[in-house]
C-alpha cells in the first residue's frame, strides 16, 4: 500500500510486534524468481531507503547478502551507515566471507565502523534437552573471528526448532516460549544497542560514500 507524504508517494510498510518491515519478498510472486542484475537491485535498495514511509524509528537494521557486492556499495553511497553487524555461521567456509566484508566495511573509502560479530547456528539444542549443546556445524568460529580481528562479540545464537517454526508462521523467537533462544536474542540485541550507543559517543557520524569510479 502507498500514500502521499508531501505530494510524494511513499509505500508504506508492513508493521508487527512493534516492528516495521519491508522487504522485495512482498512486491514479487512467492512463485517467481527475482532475477535482477545489480543495478536493479541497488536501485530498489535505494527505493527501499527513501521511498519508504518509515517513521520515527529506533533503529533502521538492513539485512545484506554475504560477502560484498553491488547492494553493499549502493547502502554506503545512498545512506550514512552507522555501523555493520557481521553475521557468520561456525564453519571455515563461512568465515571467509565475514572476512571479506569485515574488510570492505574497513576499506577507507567506505570507514563504517565494525559493531561486533555474532556466530548463527552457534549449536544445536534440541528442546527436551535445554542443557545440551551439539557443534553441529564447528565450534565457535564467529569468537576466533572476533578475536583475530579485535572486534566485539555479540553473542551466539542456536539451531532451534522453534526458531524455524516461529519464522514460518511469522511469530519471532523473542515472544516465543523457548528460553534458550529467548535468551540468546536478547543477550545478543543488549551487546548490539551498548555497542551501537558507545560507537555513536566515541565517533563521528558516517558520512555517505563518494566512490569514483
Amino acid at each position: 500500500m502507498m500514500h502521499q507524504v508531501n505530494d510524494k508517494p511513499m509505500i508504506i510498510p508492513l508493521e508487527r510486534f512493534g516492528i516495521k518491515l519491508m522487504s522485495i519478498g512482498l512486491l514479487v510472486d512467492e512463485k517467481s524468481a527475482v532475477v535482477w542484475r545489480g543495478p536493479m537491485a541497488s536501485s530498489a535498495i535505494r527505493q527501499f531507503v527513501t521511498d519508504v514511509d518509515w517513521g520515527e524509528l529506533d533503529y533502521l537494521v538492513i539485512d545484506m547478502p554475504p560477502g560484498t557486492g553491488d547492494i553493499h556499495l549502493t547502502l554506503i553511497q545512498t545512506v550514512p551507515v552507522t555501523g555493520a553487524v557481521i553475521v557468520t555461521t561456525p564453519q571455515n567456509v563461512a568465515l571467509a566471507d565475514a572476512k571479506k566484508a569485515i574488510a570492505m566495511f574497513g576499506q577507507a573509502q567506505a570507514n563504517v565502523p565494525i559493531i561486533g560479530i555474532v556466530e548463527n547456528m552457534a549449536y544445536f539444542t534440541p528442546e527436551e534437552l535445554p542443557n545440551s549443546k551439539y557443534y553441529i556445524f564447528g565450534k565457535e568460529g564467529g569468537k576466533r573471528l572476533a578475536d583475530e580481528y579485535e572486534i566485539p562479540f555479540l553473542g551466539q545464537i542456536p539451531l532451534v526448532q522453534s526458531i524455524q517454526e516461529g519464522g514460518d508462521i511469522g511469530v519471532p523467537a523473542m515472544v516465543g516460549d523457548n528460553p534458550t533462544s529467548i535468551k540468546a536474542f536478547e543477550d545478543f540485541a543488549g551487546l548490539a544497542a551498548r555497542n551501537i550507543a558507545m560507537r555513536n559517543a566515541n565517533m563521528p557520524k558516517t558520512k555517505i560514500v563518494e566512490v569514483v569510479e
